[in-house]
């Protein structure tokens, strides 16, 4: 491509435990513009990757660059303030807050008017629209995964960090999920996605990720990986043919 990359990881190595790391040396990146698909089994890496390029971990070994500058070793509000944003799996909104006060506490890093940036979110998710005053923990789980996705577009980040956007949502909440995914990322939000239904993650992404043991075995284009028939024995399993 003939962009740098937005993001890069090379040769990573993190993990929570001292000398117990369950990345081992993972190598990813990001374009600007693109959706990339983070998958594999279970205890692959994939959440721990998202957490280690947010700063949630340091990692041990390794380079993380962001736009150009290295953020390995950063703290999670640093990064924010260089244009990217992590939607966690779990506890992702303020429950007691209302729609509007969580959409209010995304945007902690601007000292501007709010009221144009919840515009645009209120119009991108219009059933947020309707429920702005109420508390957050009222939410169905497909208006929760809406509005943690609304609250860290209050900063129009340059990268969307999403980690497991549809897990326990029903099909037709998750492929709710996934059109807005799509919609952010036409607008020009760049999306590192780590998602559960591998199948789904690669067909709407540019380029994938395969991640085992806390490598990544595989990479390639979103179709290219959905065809290959090592990633669909291993990796796609009894989702593969649905």
């Amino acid at each position: 491509m003939p962009n740098p990359p937005l993001l890069e990881v090379e040769n990573v190595y993190a993990g929570y435990i001292r000398d117990l790391d369950i990345l081992q040396g993972v190598n990813f990146r990001v374009y600007p513009g693109e959706v990339v698909a983070i998958i594999g089994p279970n205890g692959a890496g994939k959440s721990t990757l998202a957490k280690t390029i947010f700063g949630l971990l340091t990692p041990h070994k390794g380079t993380i660059v962001f736009q150009g500058e290295s953020i390995a070793g950063l703290k999670s509000d640093q990064i924010v303030q260089r244009g990217m944003c992590y939607v966690p799996q779990i506890a992702n909104v303020f429950r007691s807050l209302t729609v509007e006060e969580n959409l209010e506490m995304g945007a902690f890093v601007r000292d501007v008017p709010l009221q144009s940036f919840k515009d645009e979110i209120f119009t991108r998710f219009p059933i947020l629209a309707k429920r702005r005053k109420q508390q957050a923990g009222t939410l169905s789980g497909g208006e929760r995964q809406m509005l943690a996705m609304g609250k860290a577009l209050m900063l129009k980040p340059s990268l969307l960090l999403l980690d497991e956007p549809s897990a326990a949502l029903s099909p037709i909440l998750a492929n709710s999920v996934f059109k807005q995914i799509r919609e952010i990322n036409r607008s020009g939000t760049a999306i590192a996605l780590v998602e559960q239904n591998a199948r789904k993650a690669l067909e709407m992404s540019d380029r994938g990720y395969v991640l085992e043991s806390g490598r990544d075995r595989f990479e390639g284009r979103g179709i290219d990986l959905l065809n290959d028939p090592k990633v669909g024995e291993l990796y796609l399993g009894a989702d593969r043919g649905h």
